[in-house]
């Protein structure tokens, strides 16, 4: 199959899957909120954070072994796939292991993360069963990577959202039967343990040279080369876990837990919405890297701008729906106690603006490899992240910590990573994307922001409202992107590309 036909049937079922999990996770969530109180809801939300940051024991080895299996792959050469994956084993299961033990020994320090530790009994126990997901989820699915490697992400897909979608049944029959925290995680343990585990047999099936023991150690020249990207992805793993997993940790400490599981409700859809955008983009960087070999700087800056169009319609119609209905929302899964106030809910939009819009960034950036120029960035935006959420914590609660991750990115990383992009991707200035992006941005702060205030006038059952406002933020931000873009080169070629995929998917279902 073509690489097109590859991207299009990984993005769709990927799309599938993930919107599945997010209606899985959506009533889970309901579910939790109604039999279980906002302080376990806290605590779910703080140990995910610890636990994502004890996972930088990864330091970004696993990216680079898997960049390591493309080239084998594709030569057919089995006998270094089966020397990349014993190193992938051996170099996971000691992962693995040291996030336990780690994990365990944090375990007496967990009061110097909460404000006022809560009278809940057991918390170590609950702790450590979030301590034991994690490490375990490092056994056996070092061959997860090989099926994602050899562009079958459809089968790892149709994989993990099966169990995870049985795992939130499960977890959902058990909380209305027990009312019981301990055994909803033992659930996700379990399952957890079983899902690697039938990947894996799936593995074995679709690569049967896995099971031969005759493996030879890797040679010396390839170890170099990983070490080389491991260290090259390491402060970008360190920096960006710093930056995108501390927001939790510094609520907890200096506003309350009960704010954590407030912010939970607010980060699951944020997450949710990230999660179906990065299908997309982890689609696109391949194809992005062959063009960027082939051609030359203009025809790279107008891909580019065409990426980058799609890239603000994405940001552009996402942040108006959130600012629009995202307490709506709220109110409707967990109840109206657990709103944020608008001012808090406005930064939260921006972030995920500024999040999005940075993705196509990102994604020519690595694509062209010339991310290493600023790999110090990520460091100086999570020390400043960490450091200003702390202060403005202290005088503004909730919204002093997201106001510090908003400040630490517009303060260098915005300008700094796009100006070498242009700079040595481009050769050209990068004035115009600067302007173009503020003009964009502050039209949809104002348009979001308009829609919010007449939208909110209106009175009646908070149900029937929603519906009415979703249909607004449908009609409204569309109509207004097609008046002004459809006549551009890019917005035609979208709509072209759009049209093909679509064609690809239907041709598709009627083969299969």
């Amino acid at each position: 199959m073509s690489r097109t036909n590859n991207m299009v049937r990984n993005v769709y079922w990927s799309l599938i899957g993930q919107t599945l999990g997010i209606i899985a996770s959506f009533i889970v969530r309901i579910v939790f909120i109604r039999v279980l109180n906002s302080t376990y809801l806290g605590l779910n939300g703080l140990f995910s954070n610890i636990l994502t940051i004890l996972s930088l024991t990864e330091l970004g080895v696993g990216t680079a072994i898997t960049y390591s299996l493309y080239r084998p792959l594709a030569k057919h050469d089995n006998e270094k796939i089966k020397s990349l994956m014993l190193l992938f084993k051996h170099v996971y299961s000691v992962i693995g292991v040291v996030i336990f033990a780690i994990g365990f020994l944090l375990t007496p320090f967990l009061s110097f993360f909460i404000k006022d530790m809560p009278d809940i009994e057991g918390i170590e126990i609950i702790y450590m069963l979030f301590v034991t997901n994690t490490a375990v989820s490092y056994f056996f699915s070092y061959k997860r990577n090989l099926i994602l490697a050899d562009q079958n992400r459809h089968i790892e897909t149709i994989y993990r959202y099966s169990f995870y979608i049985l795992m939130n049944v499960l977890q959902i029959i058990y909380l209305f039967m027990s009312h019981d925290y301990f055994g909803y995680l033992i659930i996700q343990v379990i399952l957890t343990i079983i899902s690697n585990w039938a990947l894996s047999k799936k593995a074995d099936k679709m690569y049967p040279f896995l099971k031969e023991k005759n493996v030879k150690k890797l040679d010396k020249k390839d170890t170099k080369e990983i070490i080389k990207n491991t260290k090259a992805l390491m402060l970008k793993k360190v920096g960006g876990v710093a930056v995108n997993s501390t927001d939790n940790l510094v609520i907890s400490k200096f506003v309350s837990l009960e704010a954590v599981g407030f912010y939970s409700n607010y980060y699951l859809v944020m997450y949710a919405l990230y999660m179906i955008i990065n299908q997309v983009y982890t689609s696109l960087t391949p194809g992005v890297g062959n063009f960027w070999v082939d051609q030359d700087e203009k025809r790279r800056i107008e891909l580019f701008n065409k990426a980058n169009l799609a890239t603000f319609w994405i940001a552009f119609f996402c942040s108006i729906c959130l600012m629009v209905l995202f307490n709506d929302f709220i109110e409707i899964i967990a109840g109206k106690e657990y709103i944020f106030n608008i001012e808090i809910v406005l930064v939260l939009v921006l972030i995920f603006y500024f999040t999005v819009m940075r993705k196509v960034v990102n994604s020519f950036r690595e694509a062209s490899g010339i991310f290493y120029k600023d790999r110090y960035i990520t460091i100086y935006e999570a020390i400043a992240n960490i450091g200003i959420s702390i202060i403005l914590s202290i005088k503004l609660g909730v919204l002093g910590v997201f106001l510090g991750t908003l400040i630490s990115y517009f303060t260098l990383p915005f300008w700094i990573e796009v100006f070498i992009l242009y700079k040595d991707g481009f050769k050209v200035s990068v004035s115009k994307y600067y302007m173009e992006y503020i003009l964009r941005m502050i039209f949809t702060i104002a348009l979001a922001y308009i829609m919010y205030y007449l939208l909110s006038l209106l009175t009646g059952p908070v149900l029937l409202i929603f519906i009415f406002k979703c249909l607004m933020c449908v009609l409204i931000p569309n109509l207004i992107f097609f008046i002004l873009f459809h006549n551009t080169e890019e917005f035609k070629y979208f709509l072209d590309l759009m049209k093909s995929i679509i064609r690809k998917i239907f041709k598709r279902k009627r083969i299969s």
